[in-house]
């Protein structure tokens, strides 16, 4: 697709965001090498091609993507070895790393996860999130865990002959991470080089309310990566209190305490921007969206702008 063409299908243009005067034209091919890339999570992109993507990120600024390669994602795991390198090279030509990605693996015990990982390593990815575990309530609570152990023991094991990380993101819910607190029991006996915890603030803050930050220092030898989103309490429809997603900066979330904190960890691993917030559907990886592309560019835009200054502020190297 030649590039106006682009330009005016995506409505890059019509959101006041060009690629000419972007640096498009003087990125090198090879991606930049960075201590903290900040990547975008391409779930709410998955209505363009790699190439389109790759486009869409390199003009608004960001270093990096962070993929789906899960059921229903960008990637079937089944065709990994076909298409995970093609996608590498397409965000590559536009000077967009992918130094992470999603996934649905969580244990070592199903062939297509262990070739997916092979061809992550491969590729340059060197951190991939975990599927997420659910309890079984037939259980006690240490009976799961004592389970779930031998699933991370099994993972690190592996990704350490890979030479790639799994991290475990806790999610608010019933999740297994979602008090953050039972993830050490999984990740206190492997090693954080290779398995550990892809923390995000905002689901901490979902669940922890003021002491997300007990929860954070508990798991904070093992945090490899980031992912970064806000949110508000609010009622629905119907009266119901649900947490409702907003822009960076303008929910709950602490940025300036959690900021100071992990600048402390000096983790040098990507950060993964989440828009959660409404996309006209993109936002839980639609193919399609019944809101402006350029509208999905500029609040993206708008987030990276935002962490980026926030960074700055609290003293965290690119």
């Amino acid at each position: 697709m030649q590039r106006r063409n682009f330009i005016q299908t995506t409505g890059l243009s019509a959101a006041g965001i060009t690629l000419a005067g972007s640096g498009m034209a003087n990125t090198p091919n090879a991606p930049k090498a960075m201590k903290r890339p900040v990547c975008a999570f391409t779930k709410c992109l998955q209505f363009l091609t790699f190439d389109q993507i790759a486009e869409v990120l390199a003009s608004n600024g960001f270093d990096g993507a962070d993929i789906t390669l899960r059921p229903g994602g960008q990637i079937e795991p089944e065709n990994a070895k076909a298409e995970l390198p093609k996608a590498v090279k397409a965000l590559q030509k536009s000077g967009i790393a992918m130094p992470l990605m999603v996934t649905a693996v969580t244990d070592t015990d199903n062939p297509v996860d262990v070739t997916l990982l092979q061809v992550a390593a491969d590729s340059g990815v060197k951190h991939y999130r975990m599927g997420w575990l659910a309890y079984d309530f037939t259980k006690t609570i240490q009976q799961n865990l004592d389970i779930f152990k031998g699933k991370f023991e099994r993972l690190a094991k592996l990704n350490e002959k890979l030479g790639i990380h799994g991290g475990y993101q806790n999610h608010s819910g019933l999740h297994v991470g979602a008090p953050v607190w039972d993830l050490y029991d999984l990740v206190k006996d492997v090693n954080p080089k290779y398995l550990g915890v892809q923390y995000d603030i905002r689901h901490a803050v979902t669940e922890g309310g003021y002491s997300w930050l007990l929860g954070m220092k508990r798991v904070e030898p093992w945090i490899r990566a980031i992912c970064i989103k806000d949110f508000v309490w609010g009622k629905d429809a119907k009266g119901a209190w649900k947490h409702q997603n907003v822009l960076l900066g303008e929910g709950m979330v602490n940025f300036d305490q959690f900021l100071k904190e992990y600048a402390t960890l000096k983790v040098e691993a990507p950060i993964s921007i989440h828009f959660e917030y409404d996309l006209g559907g993109a936002e839980t990886g639609k193919k399609t969206t019944t809101m402006d592309p350029e509208k999905i560019y500029g609040m993206m835009k708008k987030d990276l702008d935002w962490l980026r200054a926030s960074m700055k502020k609290n003293q965290i190297e690119p």
